[in-house]
């Protein structure tokens, strides 16, 4: 969808965290005259900056010298009534990825762009990312998996239930946590004995 009107209109409450656009399920193509650039925006707009750009870009002449506009995103899960729920999360919320030839005249078409704050690093002459910075950026979650993320966090001696497996409906309390694996350690007391109990993150809840 193309934005009409490009006037910068007052700052407001965030929209409703967006889903962001998908990224490609193979390397991007980098083998173009164009270069990656990293914008800032207002946190929570960050696919209204994306329609606001190709607006503009057709609006101003520059579509041709614009390439792809990347947010990327993560699945993860929580939680709900019982219920293990997969939606996404930004990555880098308040950040946009934009492929672009750039010159003065595009530097300020996109800087200048409603909800855009600017670029990241280099002041009046931002500097392209390298092709391993965009891929890194893009594929972090390639790095631990393809298993969603949760979306919860636990903290030591915090009380939790237990939903899935033997010991569902039993409660007890986190004793060791290991993000990298998304498990947890919860001593559980069973016949009077206080017992620890290896889990997944999906297979406890928070107690309110």
């Amino acid at each position: 969808m193309v934005e009409e009107n490009f006037e910068l209109e007052p700052e407001a409450q965030s929209e409703p965290q967006p889903e962001g656009q998908a990224v490609p399920e193979g390397p991007v193509d980098l083998a173009t005259s164009k270069n990656w650039y990293i914008i800032h925006t207002y946190s929570g707009f960050e696919n209204k900056v994306a329609e606001s750009l190709r607006g503009r870009a057709v609006a101003f002449g520059f579509n041709d010298r614009l390439g792809q506009i990347l947010i990327p995103t993560e699945e993860v899960f929580e939680l709900k009534n019982g219920k293990k729920v997969t939606s996404k999360r930004l990555l880098y919320p308040g950040y946009v990825l934009v492929e672009m030839e750039m010159d003065d005249e595009l530097w300020h078409a996109v800087k200048d762009t409603p909800r855009v704050t600017g670029f990241v690093g280099g002041g009046n002459h931002p500097v392209p990312l390298t092709a391993d910075e965009v891929n890194s950026i893009l594929y972090r979650q390639s790095n631990v998996g393809d298993r969603p993320k949760p979306k919860l966090t636990f903290e030591r001696n915090e009380t939790v239930r237990i939903t899935e497996g033997p010991f569902t409906n039993f409660s007890g309390k986190v004793d060791d946590i290991n993000a990298e694996k998304n498990t947890l350690r919860v001593m559980v007391t069973i016949f009077g004995r206080s017992t620890p109990v290896e889990l997944d993150f999906e297979q406890v809840e928070k107690i309110q």
